[in-house]
């Protein structure tokens, strides 16, 4: 069985979509999302001809519910938020449907050393990177989306790399900034989390200290949040054993 965990974003609607004999998809769903995203998903459904399975933690919706129970917000061992949403979600699918599949990654032709990462640290799994095996890089994936008709995430119209839950505790100093002009009540609400557990989602910096001129979100490396994330802190967590 080939099974795609879609994070409503482009590169992962091309991946399925060049998958034919695909058999299902996957969407965990966090609350702090874009609204838009699930707007996406239902067009996708839509062009894929394909019911598109919504998992959701049954613990936390949001990232700020993660934030203010576990008192943590990221450190070496990765996102707590990526930990209970994402991870612990999929565990749990697996464990009730078992292992051995054959999972479909929207990973692109300039990526592949994660997929090589990917095949090292799942070798329960099956892989397969369609967007690699036809060589597109992610601006093909945008351009083949126009192409095909479909409304991409407003994130992505709003300037940002990926479609990642608003104020991911993985972004750099540019997408902070930026943050706090589009999204200023997320921007205030972590700046508060960051203080009163005292630890900062960027290293050296608070978010309430962050010079409004700092960073450029164009040269910051911030992955989409997914599958990827558990395998980094996977890594990281073996490196500190």
């Amino acid at each position: 069985m080939k099974v795609c965990w879609f994070s409503t974003g482009v590169s992962s609607l091309i991946a399925c979509y060049l998958t034919h004999d695909i058999d299902k998809i996957i969407y965990t769903h966090i609350d702090s999302q874009h609204p838009d995203s699930l707007r996406f998903l239902h067009d996708c459904e839509k062009l894929l001809g394909k019911k598109i399975e919504i998992l959701q933690s049954e613990k936390y919706k949001t990232v700020d519910e993660v934030i203010e129970k576990k008192r943590y917000i990221n450190g070496i061992a990765g996102a707590a938020c990526t930990l209970e949403l994402k991870k612990r979600v999929r565990q749990k699918w697996e464990l009730e449907n078992g292992i051995g599949y054959t999972y479909i990654w929207g990973y692109d032709i300039n990526e592949k050393h994660r997929a090589e990462r990917v095949i090292e640290s799942m070798p329960e799994f099956h892989h397969e990177f369609p967007l690699i095996q036809h060589g597109l890089t992610k601006q093909n994936c945008h351009e083949l989306c126009e192409r095909i008709g479909l409304k991409r995430p407003a994130m992505y119209d709003l300037g940002y790399p990926n479609n990642n839950c608003i104020g991911c505790v993985k972004g750099g100093m540019g997408y902070w900034n930026k943050i706090r002009k589009d999204f200023p009540e997320v921007f205030a609400r972590r700046a508060q989390q960051e203080r009163e557990i005292g630890h900062s989602c960027i290293n050296g910096v608070f978010l309430d200290e962050l010079d409004p001129n700092r960073g450029d979100m164009g040269a910051e490396i911030m992955p989409e949040c997914g599958i990827a994330c558990y395998i980094t802190m996977n890594q990281k967590e073996a490196n500190h054993e």
